[in-house]
């Protein structure tokens, strides 16, 4: 009875790692079209500073910014500043989108270890679940499911060794 159940145990749990092993590329996917539409919308926002910059100061951003924040006026101070945060948003996105341009299982890392918070929160609030029938997913899936099977009979069979060790009668001395 406990083989029964041990199988069925092992199939649900491949079931999930599959399922689980096939969002991932969906939801790097995801990731990756926020962090372009985001760099998209700030380039468009910044263009009209990098024309300025372009025409006065041969496209140094930081000089159009330094003449704003060195004004004597607060609002061109504050522009400046504001100015500034845009640029560093902007290369904020473009090393975000240059680590992205990799293969699945890389993208997958740095969503994992260098994803941009922001970015981050907004793709998990408004995730939606999806099971891409792609190589690269099925692969991805069939990868992690692998992982986590062999994991769980890992585990198990480190209980029933400690069970069999702790429940095993001590054989008996010889005199």
């Amino acid at each position: 009875m406990t083989d029964i159940l041990h199988r069925y145990l092992m199939i649900i749990v491949a079931c999930i790692s599959l399922l689980l092993g096939l969002q991932v590329p969906n939801f790097v996917d995801q990731y990756q079209k926020r962090v372009d539409a985001h760099l998209r919308e700030v380039s468009v926002n910044l263009q009209p500073f990098q024309d300025i910059a372009s025409k006065y100061f041969a496209g140094d951003m930081s000089k159009l910014i330094a003449l704003h924040r060195n004004s004597i006026e607060k609002p061109f101070q504050e522009e400046g500043a504001a100015i500034e945060k845009m640029v560093q948003r902007k290369l904020r996105f473009e090393t975000d989108m240059a680590a992205l341009q990799t293969s699945l299982p890389q993208k997958a890392l740095h969503v994992l270890l260098h994803g941009d918070r922001e970015l981050l929160d907004e793709a998990l609030g408004q995730y939606s679940y999806a099971v891409p029938l792609s190589q690269d997913a099925l692969i991805f899936g069939a990868g992690v499911a692998l992982i986590i099977l062999l994991a769980v009979e890992l585990l198990l069979a480190l209980v029933r060794f400690a069970a069999g060790k702790l429940t095993r009668p001590t054989p008996p001395q010889a005199q």
